[in-house]
């Protein structure tokens, strides 16, 4: 895996979890996130999906984003999974947040085996879910300019077709980002979502 990474956990490695920023970088809000999940019994790798670059408003992310080669995002996901494999055997959760959700999606279908579920903030995804051994829990802001309610509907049922476990929550009033602390964050509806991923991740765990 090239570039950096935040790595954090429990003195006996257990429970994995993958956690992949949004658009905004490997910030503090998102450390804060994975040390949140490291108090919890979880050992936790943030792979730099944007080689550093922490974009602090949306036109910036946006920019940022569209400057990076796909095959980076890629490689960077593929290998932080690899690496967090290295460190804390057994199939891992992997969480993401708006870009980091949709690649989320995308991962447990690419590495099947090696990923028990994803939570995925207020991302998606329109590809084939066959073949996919994950739970999921979904997400998802109200007002969303990126995922309209079509997409995500589109979404469902490909996982119903494939009798694909999955449970979506929608938070009236949010926007994407809603989770993070920064733009658009929402206290009531973070607090809401984090209760939720806690109660997932516990029933997902296998070590």
């Amino acid at each position: 895996m090239s570039g950096l990474a935040y790595y954090v956990g429990p003195p006996r490695p257990a429970n994995p979890v993958l956690l992949l920023h949004s658009w905004h970088g490997l910030n503090a809000a998102t450390k804060k996130l994975a040390d949140r999940l490291a108090d919890e019994g979880c050992t936790v790798l943030v792979p730099d999906l944007l080689s550093g670059a922490l974009p602090a408003s949306q036109a910036e992310a946006e920019e940022v984003l569209g400057a990076v080669d796909p095959n980076h995002l890629v490689s960077a996901t593929l290998g932080g999974l690899e690496v967090l494999g290295n460190s804390a055997p057994g199939p891992a959760t992997v969480l993401g947040l708006g870009m980091g959700g949709s690649l989320a999606l995308w991962l447990s279908v690419r590495r099947p085996e090696r990923v028990v579920g994803v939570v995925s903030f207020y991302g998606t995804q329109t590809i084939d879910f066959a073949g996919s051994r994950a739970r999921y829990q979904l997400h998802l802001a109200e007002e969303d300019p990126w995922v309209s309610s079509d997409d995500a509907a589109f979404m469902e049922a490909t996982m119903g077709l494939e009798g694909i476990e999955f449970e979506t929550f929608r938070y009236p009033g949010t926007r994407p980002g809603f989770f993070e602390e920064g733009n658009h964050f929402d206290a009531d509806a973070a607090d809401l979502a984090w209760s939720r991923t806690l109660t997932f991740l516990q029933s997902v765990r296998v070590n």
